[in-house]
């Protein structure tokens, strides 16, 4: 769905306004990815990067979101992004045009600040500065990603016996810090008996039924809207082949 691929991407932007571009320009940080010291102003130039604009979709969709919430106020996100994507395909391309000058123009005006920035670094700072930005990307990918799928609704993965038992003890054990706590749970998941483990794998069982139900519903709303890319592997389907005649 072009609404979620377009949140995807405005989210994946690095960078917010702030800082002054070269401070601190003397101190060293160590980077956790290379071998290569980077200076630590470096950060100080991504916080200046703007973020990439909105999409004229996800600009449409920002704008309705709360609109729909407040109609639907018990319904799931995927259901209101459904509706959003289905009004936004009925709308007539003379509104769409508000929202897509707005982008280009937005659009513009990113390009313009991003070269402001970048004409004021040597090579050798790009090639430094290129390097702390995919490291923050990577990270705030693996973030985002996790916020969308609770935004979407994805199911939580079915949870082992031995988890199912940890996290009802948890909080019954004795006070103490929680490495402690955990480790006095610990010895009482060692400590059950075949008869009483039985109980909580029965329960895991019963966990695994749940994920698997929900999970399929889930996929098929997530093919609904366009996000295949969220499917797990074996669901995804298969291009077919083109024989050569």
């Amino acid at each position: 769905m072009a609404l979620l691929r377009g949140m995807w991407g405005v989210l994946s932007a690095l960078g917010t306004s702030g800082a002054a571009l070269c401070a601190d320009c003397g101190s060293r940080l160590r980077s956790p990815f290379s071998f290569a010291y980077i200076p630590r102003w470096f950060s100080s130039a991504l916080i200046s990067y703007p973020k990439k604009p909105m999409t004229s979709y996800v600009r449409f969709s920002k704008e309705q979101l709360p609109i729909f919430k407040a109609q639907n106020p018990d319904a799931k996100n995927s259901e209101l992004i459904k509706k959003i994507a289905e009004l936004w395909r009925e709308l007539p391309e003379s509104e769409k045009k508000v929202y897509e000058d707005a982008y280009k123009a937005d659009w513009q005006a990113y390009k313009e600040e991003i070269n402001r920035i970048q004409e004021q670094l040597t090579p050798s700072q790009m090639v430094s500065l290129e390097k702390e930005i995919m490291q923050k990307r990577l990270k705030k990918k693996a973030i985002i990603k996790k916020r969308e799928l609770t935004m979407l609704g994805k199911p939580k993965r079915p949870r082992s016996a031995y988890n199912i038992f940890i996290s009802e003890r948890f909080q019954e054990a004795k006070d103490g810090t929680s490495q402690l706590k955990l480790k006095t749970v610990n010895e009482s998941w060692k400590n059950l008996s075949s008869s009483q483990k039985q109980v909580y794998i029965q329960l895991a069982e019963d966990d695994k039924i749940r994920y698997y139900n929900e999970i399929k519903s889930w996929e098929e709303q997530m093919v609904e809207v366009g996000r295949i890319d969220l499917l797990r592997r074996k669901m995804k389907p298969q291009a077919k082949s083109t024989e050569k005649c």
